[in-house]
């Protein structure tokens, strides 16, 4: 019963050698390969009441020619031909370009179908599609594939057709009847037939619903499954802490934990009791007190006898981390060192031997940390701050080192609920969605570049008062190709501006590390009053001094980024202020504009980023990570999406899954995807 789906497209009338050849540069060889093609748009050629239909829609209406065709040749193969229709009470004009053989076809008297751009107020309607007589044999809706080659849309129908009807009662459905009826979601035989060839609305919304549900419950089964795999395979450390030294900790803090932090504590401090490896992504926007929940963690470890280690993209922020948590934890009798690359000699040396003794149990630095000669007595927890700013390589490095840490990695990029399930599908995700109290909102504001000498005053204004300020530019240099405005010029700009008053600072990509390191270091320090930089600073800068950011031609930037930017300023006690100088020419760009300054929560800026640029900008197309869904939409989808990930985990853990019959579809496909070895499955 099976077999026919495995037959090759040759078995179909009309497809020869060439074709099969055309098919098959199309990933089109057997009759499955075929019906699972589908198209990515329907041509609907229902008959509309042209007095309801709004100006520019597409429409199809059915008339009587009410006048001779009036034809005139515009030059050689260029025409334009106009006829007047009768549609129901209307009297149009029908507009036919190039198609000057329909003349004769075209007869006063006559029923005619037209289809094409209704123009509501000249009363014409521009056809793209003729047929004599009334509209009878035509689909109301007509499959549109995304094809390259020879072979035409009609051509393809055709062959569509064919294998539909070819397959029909041999497709094995991998959703079982349990899950369908749940969802009242059709058999796989009706909802390729209202993909392909629908016979109404409704017909082609369910078959749509079936097969993004599909595709969703089997990418998450195979997500969960490597989950599962690895938390079985990953044997790790049951971390029994000290609760009571953990609540003393608690108490020592200068603030009170928000209930989003105190639930990630307790979400992460369940995982470190588990005896198999923890692999948790704990997300938080800019100033939601990632660094105090990592320092809970970290002692938690510590309270237990075991080693904890904290990798930070740059030296500035690793240095910052220290600071921070050795101002929290030394009190309580922690050992902590600091290792970055500019650590000295003999100072390195130090803390090696002390660390592999075990007299450190908390190692901050930079990928120096993952140096073959740095060894860990007994690592109990590794966390990456800023993970996406190292390469899978060196994120595996730290992991291996010691005797199967636990793993954290903390990232400030609000990701999209969504992108989360998908790109991290495989770990556990953890969300710090709340904000310290009394933390000030920075004011945001949208300003044309013609008010740059507004804004320069204003700027001089706030540096007076003892501040600090960043000027951001989307390009290091001068571009022939893009007039946006670049670091080098802003920089010359500003210094003359400034005068001898402030001093002013470059920084770019370009710089080499050290070089880099030593402007930040200067305006860490208040030596550098104003930095002018591209977005290098986006991530791991925190001079709390600096309230004043601006960012020229702002329309080039996501959300996203935009947001990271101006995490950058808002970080001390006053009152902070970032400027867009913007002049977007899309209403998707002022779209993007106007949002930045209607919020500051990044987790509504991430989803509407996702919303405007796709997910595929969001993560950068070559860096994304995410599948390739064939029908489902990870923008609009995102509830199916969730229900999938809860239906997937639930079928793992339960016995009807592996035995049931009726599962053996959904069984096999994970089996044959070798999620259970554990590999990655994209």
């Amino acid at each position: 019963m099976e077999t026919k789906k495995e037959e090759l497209v040759t078995s179909l009338k009309g497809v020869g050698s060439g074709t099969a050849t055309a098919l098959s540069d199309l990933g089109i060889d057997t009759l499955e390969d075929l019906v699972m093609t589908f198209p990515y748009r329907h041509e609907d050629f229902r008959l509309k009441n042209i007095a309801e239909t709004p100006h520019n829609e597409r429409v199809t209406v059915e008339g009587r020619v009410e006048s001779e065709p009036s034809l005139l040749f515009l030059g050689p193969k260029k025409s334009r031909m106009q006829v007047r229709l009768l549609a129901g009470q209307h009297l149009i004009k029908a507009v036919f370009f190039n198609q000057a053989y329909l003349k004769n076809k075209i007869i006063p008297g006559s029923i005619v179908t037209v289809t094409g751009k209704w123009d509501r107020g000249r009363q014409v309607i521009n056809v793209t599609t003729f047929s004599a007589g009334p509209k009878t044999d035509q689909q109301d809706f007509e499959p549109v594939y995304s094809l390259k080659g020879s072979i035409s849309q009609k051509v393809f129908r055709k062959f569509m057709r064919q294998a539909l009807d070819e397959v029909n009662g041999h497709l094995l459905d991998p959703l079982p009847e349990s899950i369908r009826e749940n969802y009242r979601l059709p058999h796989i035989s009706e909802a390729l037939e209202g993909i392909h060839f629908p016979q109404n609305v409704d017909h082609s919304k369910n078959a749509r619903r079936r097969f993004v549900y599909e595709e969703l419950l089997i990418f998450q089964l195979k997500m969960q499954a490597i989950k599962k795999v690895r938390k079985e395979q990953n044997v790790g450390n049951s971390i029994a802490f000290d609760n009571e030294k953990l609540k003393k900790l608690i108490e020592t803090l200068p603030y009170e934990l928000t209930n989003a932090q105190k639930r990630v504590v307790n979400e992460i401090c369940r995982d470190l009791k588990e005896p198999h490896r923890m692999n948790r992504l704990l997300q938080g926007d800019v100033g939601s007190g990632k660094t105090i929940v990592a320092a809970i963690c970290l002692y938690a470890v510590i309270t237990s006898g075991y080693q904890g280690a904290l990798m930070a993209p740059t030296e500035i922020l690793a240095e910052q981390h220290a600071s921070s948590l050795d101002e929290w934890l030394s009190p309580l009798g922690v050992r902590i060192a600091l290792l970055t690359g500019s650590t000295k000699a003999k100072a390195r040396r130090s803390v090696l031997e002390n660390l592999e003794a075990g007299n450190i149990d908390l190692l901050i630095g930079t990928h120096a940390l993952i140096q073959p000669d740095v060894s860990f007595k007994k690592l109990g927890l590794v966390i990456t701050d800023e993970q996406h700013r190292f390469g899978v390589e060196q994120r595996r490095v730290l992991k291996e080192k010691g005797g199967n840490p636990d793993v954290l990695f903390m990232t400030a990029t609000p990701i999209p609920r969504t992108l989360a399930i998908t790109a991290f599908g495989e770990m556990d995700v953890s969300i710090i969605d709340e904000m310290p109290a009394g933390r000030k909102k920075i004011d945001t504001y949208w300003m044309k570049q013609e008010q740059l000498h507004k804004l320069i005053v204003r700027l001089k204004k706030e540096l007076a008062n003892g501040r600090q300020a960043y000027i951001i530019c989307p390009l290091i240099e001068e571009s022939e190709k893009l007039d946006v405005q670049n670091a080098v010029d802003v920089y010359n700009m500003m210094a003359f501006e400034l005068g001898n008053d402030y001093s002013v600072g470059l920084m770019h990509g370009r710089l080499h590390p050290d070089e880099k390191e030593e402007v930040m270091r200067n305006f860490s320090d208040g030596e550098v009053k104003v930095l002018v930089s591209t977005t290098v600073v986006e991530v791991g800068v925190n001079v709390p001094n600096a309230t004043f950011m601006i960012i020229f031609d702002a329309e080039r930037f996501g959300l996203a980024q935009l947001h990271q930017l101006r995490g950058r300023v808002g970080r001390g006690e006053h009152q902070s202020y970032c400027i867009l100088l913007a002049d977007p020419k899309s209403e998707e760009g002022k779209e993007r504009m106007m949002s930045m300054t209607e919020t500051n929560d990044g987790f509504v800026l991430a989803e509407k980023d996702l919303e405007l640029r796709g997910p595929g900008d969001f993560f950068g197309r070559k860096q994304s990570g995410l599948p390739e869904f064939k029908m489902a939409d990870l923008v609009h989808d995102y509830r199916a999406l969730n229900t999938a990930k809860v239906d997937a985990e639930r079928l793992l853990s339960s016995d009807e899954f592996w035995k049931s019959g009726e599962m053996e579809g959904l069984r096999t496909i994970l089996i044959n995807s070798k999620a259970l070895d554990g590999e990655r499955i994209d």
